[in-house]
């Protein structure tokens, strides 16, 4: 039903296509999965008004939106999108006809996140997983535990202006999210690019709290304060505004510690919204699935996991794909 190009020929249509394409089934709104001019795009509500904001209204030609669990039927082919808990509208796509059903994870993780719908196990013939964190060493702490660094760095009251790296799109939703959770109700400061996706998020029930553009506002008043940025944003020129500043990253990445001293990180806040490597391995098991496509990471750790454990696997590695934190 499907090919290495997750191009599904029976009903001519790709999962999130690289470049523009007649008809695209969207996983999520993120860069490297959703991109513009498309004719026909398939997808979460969610993830049509996100890649609205982002790319424009007429960023396609058509749109067509699907619940979670609905089902279309196409050509013999049945498509349904199950919750991935990666991002808002995060949807993992199910593919079945009246012999096989499979499984195209898209970005995904299995913890409880308040700022997305929860991942939901699907069972399946054959499963195509992302691997962005797919080693052994990846185990990513409890998100509460890692957001309190910061908080409690904050309590210390030592006259700083914590700057934290956050992607545009979930990550600094899901912290401003985290930051709530454990109980900081300070207001939280936010580069410009992050403002209407946050706004969208409180439009859709997501609960944020307090949180403004950081503009017009002067040094005295960011004293112990946090503002979120794109990791991009904390290290140029725009942040040199902020002096007697500490810097933060909020990534799956920061488990490395070469990458925490490369990227000159005082606080590093290992929070990913994808799968650690327990995560993607209990998942495979969970699904059932007799055949295992890797893709999007480290393909070849997992795709030798699979093969040890008597799961047929093999690597697919797709270009124009982020590295995902």
């Amino acid at each position: 039903m499907i090919n290495h190009n997750l191009y599904i020929e029976q009903i001519d249509a790709y999962i999130d296509p690289y470049k523009p394409v007649k008809n695209a089934i969207i996983t999520h709104s993120h860069f490297d999965h959703a991109k513009p001019g498309h004719e026909n795009v398939l997808a979460t509500k969610e993830t049509i008004e996100i890649m609205k904001i982002r790319y424009g209204v007429n960023c396609a030609r058509n749109f067509q939106v699907i619940k979670y669990n609905d089902e279309i039927i196409m050509n013999n082919i049945r498509i349904k999108f199950v919750p991935a808990g990666h991002i808002l509208g995060s949807s993992q796509i199910l593919i079945s006809n009246k012999k096989n059903k499979i499984l195209i994870t898209g970005d995904f993780k299995t913890i409880n996140d308040k700022s997305c719908v929860s991942f939901e196990e699907t069972k399946c013939d054959f499963l195509i997983t992302e691997a962005t964190f797919g080693l052994p060493i990846f185990k990513h702490p409890n998100p509460r535990s890692e957001i309190k660094k910061l908080t409690n760095e904050i309590k210390k009251k030592d006259d700083q202006t914590f700057l934290v790296g956050a992607y545009s799109l979930g990550k600094s939703q899901r912290l401003i999210s985290l930051l709530r959770e454990v109980g900081y109700d300070e207001t939280v400061f936010i580069h410009g690019s992050l403002k209407k996706i946050c706004d969208y998020y409180v439009k859709n029930g997501i609960f944020l709290g307090s949180y403004e553009h950081v503009k017009n506002k002067k040094e005295k008043d960011l004293i112990n304060k946090i503002i979120i940025a794109p990791p991009s944003s904390i290290k140029s020129s725009w942040s040199n505004r902020f002096i007697n500043k500490k810097l933060c990253l909020a990534s799956g990445w920061m488990t490395i510690k070469q990458r925490v001293k490369q990227n000159q990180i005082e606080i590093p806040l290992v929070i990913s919204d994808h799968s650690d490597w327990f995560e993607l391995t209990n998942n495979i098991l969970n699904s059932q699935a007799k055949k295992v496509w890797v893709t999007h990471g480290r393909e070849d750790a997992l795709t030798y996991w699979c093969k040890e454990n008597s799961i047929n696997s093999k690597p697919l590695r797709f270009i124009n794909r982020e590295e995902g934190n």
